[in-house]
């Protein structure tokens, strides 16, 4: 098994202390490439708990100061956006990035988002097996014509890599997500909050008999983790963060996402993270919630050190 490799999500929930500011992105980044991190994410909501910074928009922000860094989308809604303005965006990072852009995407599950964006929920499933063949051909340069979306090609900045960047699809195990992984993506992108070690690690199992179904190479098919919450700290400050930080912005009781998140001793974040890799994950993002240069740090001489070593 090749060695877990690590990517951050970058700092874009206010947890009720957190100014915005392209300085702190900035700064946050340029932190996690000295410290090893290899891969920058930004998640995608249009309508959150708490006040959420544009997932694009702030990936766009890092571009210049994530050195090598791989950037990622965790994930991006095609159907919500379009999939020619999503594909103008995606462009846009891989150009500007120098190719460095995975495209992980996904219809999301929130149907507020679906109401604010005028598309009904139910059509969220068939809208984006379409959107995810209409993105591609846009990447290519080529016409699309089907049920929901019809895009004539134009001229267009060319993306690095060809018909452009890698796309995963964002699931958290089900088998028509799975299904979908086998058949359209380059990667799956699963969930560290709401998928279990175990889903994870069943779905990485059933993801390669789907592939060699439709006789792809499972090698070819990466997985990783994201959105794995962490604070390394004792036992009793771990769960005062998690109770007056992550429980309120996420809306939910501190005792449900106890099992979804990494706080604790840097032995328990490491069990954690030793789990998903067992699993089948590469890659995981983790996602400091306080003192977020500190915990970085600390995750890279603490936490780190413990899987490796």
């Amino acid at each position: 098994m090749t060695a877990l490799r690590f990517g951050v999500h970058l700092p874009q929930i206010d947890f009720g202390d957190q100014a915005f500011h392209v300085d702190r992105l900035v700064e946050y980044t340029e932190t996690a490439v000295a410290l090893g991190f290899d891969a920058i994410a930004a998640n995608d909501h249009l309508l959150f708990s708490a006040p959420w910074l544009d997932g694009p928009t702030a990936l766009t922000a890092v571009v210049a100061c994530s050195a090598d860094a791989a950037l990622f989308t965790t994930v991006s809604n095609p159907v919500l956006r379009g999939p020619m303005a999503l594909a103008k965006t995606l462009t846009s990072i891989d150009v500007l990035s120098g190719g460095r852009l995975v495209a992980a995407i996904a219809p999301g599950s929130s149907a507020a988002d679906y109401r604010s964006a005028g598309i009904p929920f139910e059509q969220r499933w068939p809208r984006f097996d379409e959107a995810v063949a209409a993105t591609r051909a846009i990447l290519g340069g080529r016409d699309f014509t089907g049920r929901y979306y019809t895009v004539d090609a134009e001229p267009r900045a060319e993306p690095v890599r060809g018909d452009g960047p890698p796309i995963w699809i964002g699931s958290w195990g089900s088998p028509a997500g799975l299904r979908r992984v086998a058949r359209y993506a380059d990667g799956w992108l699963a969930s560290a909050f709401h998928s279990s070690t175990a889903t994870i690690a069943a779905g990485r199992d059933r993801l390669d008999d789907l592939l060699l179904a439709e006789g792809r190479d499972p090698a070819d098919v990466p997985l990783a983790v994201a959105t794995l919450w962490f604070h390394i700290a004792d036992a009793d400050d771990a769960a005062r963060i998690l109770r007056e930080r992550v429980a309120p912005a996420l809306a939910q009781p501190a005792d449900a996402l106890a099992e979804r998140v990494a706080f604790g001793p840097p032995q328990r974040v490491a069990q954690r993270l030793a789990g998903l890799h067992a699993a089948g994950a590469g890659r995981v993002f983790v996602w400091p919630v306080a003192d977020e240069i500190d915990q970085l740090r600390r995750f890279a001489t603490d936490v780190v050190p413990l899987l490796t070593g």
